[in-house]
């Protein structure tokens, strides 16, 4: 086995190496978190997209397909050269299929995870709908919708507007490339709900609080072996795109005071469900009755892990050090007021503001310059410039097209 590419960069002395499954901005995150520590990590699956050009990114010439089972999975780690890594799974199927490891391998490579049970419990729509109703957490409105007669019924008897939630959004996004389905009209639903209902694909109803995108606010952190919030990295949403089930394009760290009510829902939640590791949860501020209410909890690295970790409170180093039983060093406190910025989609996030609060491009273009960025850093230049690269190519290739298009 051999490592294919030379942009090791220094390593941390008799330090560990790390895995990650995954790809996308989640699996570069991770990287330069783990290469700005010093700490070896290889990149396996077969996609790579941004992640494969940063400097601290080591590829092996075994790879696993994106959605590869724990067979798959397992035959690659075989034939790894390491006597121990850590993994660092970065979606929610490579989180439960690390956690169906047989324990050999689990103690070979070690990841700070709770146990497959738990997690399920999180990525599973309707059993994380139970786990809030357990818990008695503020929590949307939500039901399980089998037929069409479901769907109407309770469009109809909550009123206001709703939205068809996939219990597994991932596989969802895959088909579909949408979060969610607003419910425009009840016909609407129905026939949406048909079309993913053929695909195997299952549903809960939910209310849609109303707010706009500066309503929600995302707690990160990680939860000690006792079930212990030991960390917290709050952050406000100002953008995203598209407008109702989109990411994040712009937002601010702020102060965890604010968001108190919040993090207590989700130390409830944790010691309810049992579970220890790194979080991402992401809350709307319903102004309706004054409640941060919970919508989703990630039990694994995020799209914005990095952001966290420039601002002081490196998750990804926790979740390293609990997986090789080492003492996890918690932050209390972190830079407060940062912005942050993904300026391609939040390019499109302000076309689509109403002309009276929509910023002028050069006061957008300033604001961009003054914060941080998902992509470019200073520090690993090249994955931003593959990816302006990528984009332009993209872009030429539509204009040709369109050209040839109109001259027939």
């Amino acid at each position: 086995m051999r490592d294919k590419t030379a942009k090791k960069g220094s390593s941390r002395p008799g330090a560990v190496p790390a895995i990650v499954l995954g790809t996308g901005l989640t699996a570069l995150g991770v990287v330069r978190c783990l290469g700005r520590k010093r700490i070896p990590a290889y990149c396996i699956s077969e996609d790579l997209e941004m992640e494969s050009h940063s400097r601290w990114c080591r590829e092996m010439t075994t790879r696993v397909g994106p959605l590869d089972d724990v067979a798959g999975l397992v035959s690659c780690l075989n034939l790894l050269p390491f006597d121990r890594a850590v993994l660092f799974p970065c979606s929610d199927h490579w989180t439960l299929e690390v956690l169906r490891l047989p324990h050999r391998l689990r103690t070979r490579f070690p990841s700070s995870a709770s146990s497959a049970e738990v997690n399920r419990r999180f990525v599973e729509k309707m059993r994380f709908m139970d786990l809030l109703r357990e818990a008695g957490v503020p929590h949307p409105r939500s039901a399980p919708v089998e037929s069409p007669d479901d769907v109407s019924a309770l469009t109809r008897e909550w009123g206001g507007r709703v939205f068809l939630k996939p219990s597994n959004s991932q596989l969802f996004h895959r088909r579909f490339g949408e979060k969610a389905i607003l419910v425009s009209s009840v016909d609407d639903a129905i026939a949406r709900f048909r079309i993913a209902h053929e695909e195997g694909l299952g549903f809960i109803l939910q209310e849609y609080i109303p707010g706009d995108a500066s309503a929600h606010h995302f707690i990160d952190g990680f939860v000690n072996r006792d079930h212990e919030v030991i960390t917290c990295f709050a952050r406000r949403r100002l953008r995203m795109h598209p407008a109702d089930f989109g990411n994040s394009s712009c937002m601010v760290s702020e102060d965890p005071g604010q968001v108190e009510p919040a993090i207590e829902v989700l130390k409830t939640i944790f010691k309810t469900a049992g579970y220890s590791g790194i979080f991402s949860a992401e809350f709307k501020f319903d102004e309706r009755d004054g409640f941060f209410k919970i919508l989703e909890v990630n039990c694994r690295p995020w799209w914005y892990i990095e952001f966290a970790a420039r601002c002081g409170i490196d998750v990804v180093e926790m979740a390293y050090c609990d997986a090789l039983e080492q003492p996890v060093s918690a932050p209390r406190s972190y830079d407060v007021g940062v912005s942050f910025v993904y300026p391609y989609y939040d390019y499109q996030a302000i076309k689509n503001l109403p002309r009276e609060i929509r910023p002028g491009i050069f006061k957008w273009l300033g604001t961009v310059v003054r914060s941080k960025q998902p992509v470019a850093a200073w520090d690993d230049p090249v994955p931003w410039i593959a990816g302006i690269g990528s984009l332009l190519s993209r872009r030429l290739n539509y204009w040709l097209r369109a050209t040839e298009t109109s001259r027939k």
